[in-house]
């Protein structure tokens, strides 16, 4: 099974090794079809705590880290 990934802004980095990540989308609507803008927010599991709020952010889907936590942030390698 292929591992989900998305890309947000990181709303809240207050709790230790977690941030919360608000991801947007766009979907039409089913009668009208005007496009509106839905969001969620996803608990991701950041273990050494490297996003602040405003940074964009990629997760990626894992096994259950908490009762909350099921993404883990992507760390992208500049080299």
């Amino acid at each position: 099974m292929a591992q989900r990934i998305m890309q947000g802004v990181v709303v809240s980095d207050k709790m230790d090794k977690t941030v919360v990540i608000k991801v947007e989308r766009n979907v039409r609507h089913a009668l009208y079809g005007k496009i509106m803008r839905r969001s969620k927010k996803y608990k991701a599991h950041d273990p050494d705590n490297l996003l602040k709020i405003g940074d964009i952010a990629r997760i990626r889907e894992c096994p259950p880290v908490s009762k909350d936590k099921c993404w883990v942030v992507i760390t992208e390698e500049t080299s």
